[in-house]
This record gives structure tokens, C-alpha cells and sequence, in this order.
């Protein structure tokens, strides 16, 4: 007994030091994605990057998990947080007060920080489902994502192209992101939708420990959608990342960016674009999907969305034209 109160006295000690740190120190809060996704890890190495330097920048970040990039672009426009990792989509109907935020209105204190990495949008079948087409999917149980992911969202964008209604599946499931590859392996689904960069432990958890396989995403209609939009580009899933799947898998796919608002201090995002920029070699091996990222890629700027003043001093101040 008294080993299990200095156990919890000792958790009590340090939830109040976590939470002075967070209160009493210069500090931005970055929104990211559920844990087994690529973004709270991402996140955490881009919080590593600034925390590590805290001695030179007196800058601390925190980062959080929840439901992805329409939750965090709501909780930008709040906010209730300061950075957030999303999918560059998404992005852009914030920006214009379209689609999932069409009765919010445009958010033009919106601003875009950095580019990370390519995400595909990911379709994992349990083999025995014999699902092997998008098409497929018709008449079958299928996992599309909890209300506020991004996977969500733009499985209804995918929906519309195709013309299909939620009605055709057999039955639809909102696990999150966190939960889907268990449900899947437990026969809860037949085939779950995901956005991701790979590899993505979610996935790699789905083609593991049940037998799965990755679904090519490609027809006319999906082909014509791209290549209309400005937003989406053709991608694949690299053979071989995933048990099961030793070729490449086309499909399509979004980029992963990091923003901002104009709420947020120029001096902290200077602050952190600093600190990844001194160590990106490290930031780099901190995971798979940020490996081939290199410095133009990174700072490359947005067509649709003006850059932070923060990066724009940073720009400046290493002789970068903007």
C-alpha cells in the first residue's frame, strides 16, 4: 500500500511540474494526430528539435495527440492551439471557408509554416474479404474515420467523385485512427480508408497481425478528379514497407504541412524554424516518413496560403529570398 501512495504521490509531483513548465514558460502547443499515426510522432520530433535547444531560444513545445487535421484546423481557429500538422486539403478549405468549413467562413489568419512529407491515401482489406479493387468496397463494412480526421473528410471528397453514397456500403464504421487496425484484425470491418505517409504503424499493425492486403486506388473518375485539382496529386505505396504487399500501389495523395495563425508570435515560429533548421540531419532519422525531406523541399512556399512572418524573418535573416 504504501509502495502503490509513493507511486502516485510521486505521478502527482510530476503532472504539477509538467503543467508549471507548460504554464510558467515561453511555449507553443502543436496539434497533431492519434499515437499510431504519423503525425504525433512527426510532431513530437519537431518539439524535440525546439526543446533540446531551450537553453539557447527559451522556447519549450508541446505536443498533442486528438482527431487530425479538420480537428486541429478548428482548434487553430479557437486558439486552443498554436501549430498544427495537417493535410494540405484541408488546409486550403479552412483557408476558404469551404466544404467542412463552409459555416465557419474563410480563416484568413491562417498561415502556412512548413511542408513536411506526402501522404497516400491508404486502403487495407483483410485478405479473406476478397476485396482486391476500389470498387469493391460497394456492399461491404467499412471503416471511414471518426468525425474531425482528415481520412474521413477525404474519404466524403472521394465518395462524391465516384458517386457513391454511404448508403452503398453494408455497413459504415467511424473507429479512429488509433483503434481501426485492431477492429480490422478482429473482424469488425472488412477494410479500413486511411491518410498517411508511410511507413505508418497503424498499417504496418493491420498487415501484421492479421492478413491483409493494400488496395490499388485508381479509375477514370479518380484519375479526371486529380488531375482537375490543384489539392491532390497521383501517389504510391512503396512495396515492400508493408507485410504482405511487395509491390507499389498506386493511388492518391495530399501533402502534410504544418500552420499556423497570425495569433501566434513571429518570434516563436522564427524560434522553431531555427531549431529544426540547426538540427535537421537529426529531425530527419527521427522517423521513416521525414528521411527524404531536404531543406528546399521544406521551405518551398504554399500556393494557397501566405507563409507565417516568423518564417519570413527566418528567410530573411539566413539570406533566403522569399
Amino acid at each position: 500500500m504504501l509502495r502503490l501512495t509513493l507511486i502516485f504521490l510521486v505521478c502527482i509531483a510530476s503532472i504539477v511540474r509538467s503543467e508549471a513548465i507548460y504554464a510558467e514558460t515561453n511555449h507553443v502547443v502543436m496539434g497533431t494526430g492519434g499515437v499510431t499515426g504519423v503525425y504525433y510522432p512527426a510532431g513530437g520530433a519537431l518539439c524535440q528539435m525546439v526543446n533540446h535547444q531551450f537553453a539557447e531560444r527559451a522556447l519549450r513545445c508541446f505536443v498533442e495527440s486528438g482527431e487530425g487535421s479538420v480537428q486541429n484546423l478548428h482548434r487553430l481557429r479557437r486558439d486552443e492551439i498554436d501549430l498544427a500538422i495537417v493535410q494540405n486539403d484541408w488546409k486550403v478549405h479552412a483557408w476558404q471557408g469551404t466544404s467542412e468549413f463552409k459555416e465557419y467562413g474563410e480563416n484568413r489568419k491562417l498561415r502556412h509554416v512548413i511542408n513536411l512529407y506526402n501522404e497516400s491515401f491508404t486502403v487495407v482489406a483483410r485478405k479473406d474479404s476478397n476485396i482486391r479493387t476500389f470498387d469493391d468496397l460497394k456492399g461491404r463494412r467499412v471503416n471511414i474515420g471518426n468525425i474531425g480526421s482528415g481520412q474521413r473528410a477525404t474519404m466524403e471528397w472521394l465518395l462524391s467523385v465516384v458517386g457513391w453514397w454511404k448508403t452503398d456500403f453494408a455497413e459504415v464504421h467511424e473507429f479512429a485512427a488509433d483503434d481501426q487496425a485492431r477492429a480490422l484484425c478482429d473482424d469488425r470491418f472488412d477494410a479500413m480508408v486511411f491518410v498517411s505517409g508511410s511507413p505508418n504503424s497503424s498499417v504496418k499493425l493491420a498487415t501484421t497481425d492479421c492478413d491483409s492486403v493494400i488496395i490499388p486506388v485508381q479509375s477514370e473518375k479518380i484519375s479526371a478528379a486529380i488531375e482537375g485539382s490543384n489539392i491532390y496529386m497521383k501517389t504510391s505505396i512503396p512495396g515492400g514497407v508493408y507485410r504482405g504487399n511487395p509491390d507499389d500501389i498506386p493511388t492518391f495523395g495530399v501533402s502534410a504541412q504544418l500552420v499556423s495563425s497570425t495569433d501566434v508570435e513571429p518570434g516563436k515560429i522564427h524560434s522553431l524554424i531555427t531549431s529544426l533548421f540547426e538540427e535537421f540531419n537529426q529531425f530527419r532519422r527521427l522517423h521513416p516518413a521525414l528521411y527524404l525531406l531536404d531543406r528546399v523541399q521544406v521551405l518551398q512556399s504554399d500556393e494557397h496560403l501566405p507563409r507565417h512572418d516568423g518564417v519570413k524573418r527566418f528567410l530573411k535573416q539566413v539570406g533566403m529570398a522569399d
